[in-house]
């Protein structure tokens, strides 16, 4: 199937083993279709989630001379995805990179990845949610869970809620400067989860089954696959869906291996990804 090949670039941390941010974002949206290029904000020897010791290399200093590298050469992209930013400072930086290097057409997806489960990652305060949201006022798509748009939009956080609760989280990262709001892991029911796509004025919802337990590094799974499947011409709310069954299957191709505990086999499940995107 033809389509338009565009030059993707994900900014985020490599955590060497883990099966998150960049080593989920690079092979994803590369099996899409799409030139990826990546920036790596700290590497990491594993994730944080389970891993003790693990060894880490802030990036930050880095970033602006790469940027005036690309700005030399005249790099530009085509789409920009931001994932897990380790502080203020690489916040800042990011976003003299998302409006430097872009094009007229330029699509910014944010995913603002800082806390899940009512509290943030550790690390992080209320100082860093406050500088996050200037680079939601540059999202075309911001992405965040439940407690991540609580914090941002100074609303509750609620473990239950309603459609109400939802829409109006999603209107206020509007008024933060947000264009759409797609909301995950939104469940309304005890079986079910889903996700909330907010778009001029209009909320759409698609819910799944529901898989208990959870595990690392599924956020960034289903961000890489929404920028991939909406660079290949896919509408919001169908890349929602689109990504939505991608991570569901790579979570159920994994939830039978115990020892596998620190992400999900998403390499398993990416001949399906490319199936729904060629359909």
């Amino acid at each position: 199937m033809a389509y338009d090949y565009k030059r993707v670039l994900t900014i985020q941390d490599v955590s060497c083993i883990g099966q998150c941010s960049l080593t989920v974002a690079l092979p994803i949206i590369s099996a899409c279709g799409l030139e990826t290029a990546v920036l790596p904000s700290a590497v990491l020897s594993t994730h944080t989630g389970g891993f003790t010791g693990y060894t880490f290399r802030d990036l930050t200093d880095d970033l602006p001379k790469i940027l005036e590298h690309w700005k030399k050469e005249g790099i530009t992209f085509d789409a920009f995805y931001t994932g897990y930013l380790g502080s203020a400072k690489q916040i800042e930086y990011v976003r003299n990179i998302l409006h430097s290097v872009r094009k007229d057409s330029s699509v910014n997806v944010v995913d603002p990845a800082m806390a899940d489960n009512g509290k943030l990652y550790p690390g992080f305060d209320a100082a860093f949610v406050e500088a996050m949201k200037p680079l939601i006022s540059d999202a075309d798509f911001v992405l965040p869970n439940i407690t991540e748009a609580a914090m941002l939009t100074g609303n509750d956080y609620r473990e239950t809620y309603d459609e109400a609760y939802v829409k109006k989280l999603s209107e206020d990262l509007i008024k933060l400067g947000a264009k759409a709001v797609v909301l995950t892991g939104i469940g309304y029911t005890a079986e079910t989860t889903g996700v909330s796509v907010y778009e001029n004025g209009k909320i759409s919802y698609y819910p799944h089954r529901k898989i208990a337990g959870g595990c690392h590094g599924t956020g960034d799974v289903y961000a890489s696959a929404f920028v991939g499947a909406l660079l290949r011409g896919n509408s919001p709310f169908e890349s929602a869906k689109i990504a939505a069954n991608y991570t569901l299957q790579c979570i159920e191709n994994t939830i039978g291996d115990k020892s596998h505990w620190y992400g999900v086999k998403f390499e398993t499940a990416l001949p399906d990804l490319v199936k729904q995107l060629n359909k």
